[in-house]
């Protein structure tokens, strides 16, 4: 795919202003970096970040059906949630497999909003079509009329009670409708994949100068306490804070519960999803295989699908790593054999030309308050 045929955010034209570099994910022109992830990735755990995720998708349902459609295909219950609350589920196949993981909004008992991965936005809605029988409600992609961005960091919040209490107030996974401009409404959610306290806003498109100004990212940035980050310093702090990521932890051949991802899946739910009961068989057997923290010797990070050895064999592949600049040491998740996923058990990664030492542990990597 060429430049001219990416897809672009409505925050192009900050990001090119401020000077980042733009990359190729998933079909959109998105920011990597605007100096380095290292400094980004600091600016995040240290103060405040504010990182452009229009890519994801947003699909709103609406109508009598749509609880319980959502019901059907998602691992925990819809219907049940309230008004304000946001649920993360997964989305899976037949065999317990994962489509993808989301996050739904309750709007009031018959209007939700979905929000998935960019990667992933076409086939959920092809398989949201193909599956939605004689079930009244509508279904919406509003991912090119909104924008998203992830306002993340300790001072986050600090700086919004500045222009609205309302927010800070929120508790995790809820959301707040508020009014910007007396022209339209956005939606704030206390919600954030980097294993920092702050929000996510749901925005009009056409309102996205007017965000980066009401956010104070106008003129010198220097001394703001939230810079723009890209999406290599994002990849970094999801891994520190031990959360996966779709196309690495997870995928169509790899179930939520291998992945520590039980407490997403509600196996006794009362309106069947799909894959239930491949996910119910799985649980009374036990994962065959788990997801695990990896500690590694060295400053050489691990790269996905690297083999995961334990002695001479091969019990398993990393999924993600990198060399973590909070810990300031080689970290990685890997999935491997359950049987040797206990803590402190000592493997190694094949990193090529070289082994490395890999000491078993917990995750997250980095526990914050």
């Amino acid at each position: 795919m060429t430049t001219a045929t990416l897809q672009q955010t409505p925050f192009h034209d900050f990001h090119i202003q401020h000077g980042a570099k733009l990359v190729d994910y998933t079909g959109w022109e998105m920011p990597l970096l605007y100096g380095s992830i290292i400094e980004e990735h600091k600016q995040v755990r240290e103060s405040g970040g504010v990182f452009d995720v229009s890519h994801m998708g947003r699909l709103r349902f609406k109508g009598r059906d749509a609880a319980l459609f959502l019901d059907t295909v998602c691992t925990r219950a819809i219907a049940s949630m309230k008004e304000g609350q946001v649920r993360y589920t997964l989305v899976c196949n037949a065999s317990g497999g994962c489509r993808d993981d989301v996050l739904i909004y309750c709007m009031d008992s018959a209007e939700y909003l979905m929000v998935c991965n960019a990667a992933n936005r076409q086939k959920l809605v092809e398989h949201f079509e193909a599956t939605k029988g004689e079930m009244v409600f509508s279904m919406k992609d509003e991912t090119l009329k909104t924008a998203m961005l992830a306002v993340q960091g300790p001072k986050v919040m600090e700086m919004i009670s500045d222009f609205s209490q309302s927010i800070p107030d929120l508790k995790r996974y809820r959301f707040i409708e508020k009014s910007i401009l007396m022209v339209a409404k956005i939606q704030v959610s206390r919600t954030g994949y980097t294993g920092e306290d702050g929000v996510e806003i749901i925005l009009p498109a056409k309102l996205a100068g007017q965000a980066m100004n009401m956010l104070g990212l106008k003129g010198d940035l220097e001394e703001t306490p939230i810079r723009p980050c890209g999406l290599g310093a994002r990849d970094s702090l999801r891994m520190e804070a031990g959360m996966p990521l779709y196309g690495h932890e997870i995928d169509e051949e790899t179930d939520p519960l291998t992945v520590g991802l039980g407490f997403a899946v509600k196996l006794d739910k009362e309106t069947p999803f799909i894959g239930q009961e491949a996910l119910q068989a799985i649980d009374a057997a036990g994962p065959q295989r788990r997801l695990v923290g990896l500690f590694l010797e060295g400053r050489r990070a691990a790269r996905q699908g690297m083999p995961v050895l334990l002695g001479e064999n091969v019990i398993g592949s990393v999924t993600s790593g990198c060399l973590s600049p909070t810990l300031d040491r080689s970290i990685a998740m890997a999935i491997i054999d359950a049987d040797h996923s206990d803590i402190s058990t000592t493997l190694a990664v094949d990193l090529g030309r070289q082994r490395a030492e890999a000491a078993v542990t917990a995750l997250p990597f980095l526990k914050k308050p």
